[in-house]
């Protein structure tokens, strides 16, 4: 099964000039849904994580179910504020301005592999965030990944060496 033929495109959002690429297809294909989490499973085992981290919210359909068939914990990546009791935050730089995200104080333990999950891998600001995110707690990041990269916006560069998967990739 090609899991491109369940993502939909759609040009011109959310601006003019932007292609986005629509999970909401895939997920609603239960057949397609269980081969792309099958498929990612078996990238994402060989890591063999403590913990799948999901990005605000997207990564969350990921890394969830993910977490549940591969026997792991779950956490969550967030946007200030978004998240309750005592958290740990990172600041990191956008085109124009900056934006903070955080994961709860006790979400890993020092030492633990953790695996960062998203749907789509763009210019890497937020994947690459979360890396430091995850290093500043102690957690052993081991891995990434996404369902869709876009390579040639180069997103792999901003993650620091640290190994990435996606199941499908756009080249243009």
């Amino acid at each position: 099964m090609d899991i491109k033929d369940h993502i939909r495109s759609i040009p011109d959002f959310p601006k003019p000039g932007i292609q986005f690429y629509d999970i909401s297809t895939l997920l609603a294909h239960a057949d397609a849904w269980q081969v792309a989490m099958g498929r990612f499973s078996q990238m994402i085992r060989r890591y063999q994580p403590d913990v799948l981290a999901g990005i605000e919210s997207r990564g969350f359909l990921v890394a969830a179910p993910l977490a549940l068939k591969l026997g792991c914990g779950f956490t969550m990546v967030r946007k200030k504020g978004k998240l309750p009791g005592k958290t740990v935050s990172h600041e990191y730089d956008l085109e124009y301005g900056s934006d903070i995200i955080e994961i709860q104080d006790d979400a890993v333990e020092p030492g633990q592999r953790v695996v960062i999950l998203d749907d789509l891998l763009a210019t890497g600001g937020t994947l690459g965030a979360s890396i430091e995110l995850f290093k500043k707690v102690g957690a052993e990041v081991v891995g990434t990944g996404c369902i869709i990269e876009l390579d040639f916006l180069k997103g792999r560069e901003k993650l620091g060496g640290i190994p990435f998967d996606a199941l499908v990739t756009y080249s243009d």
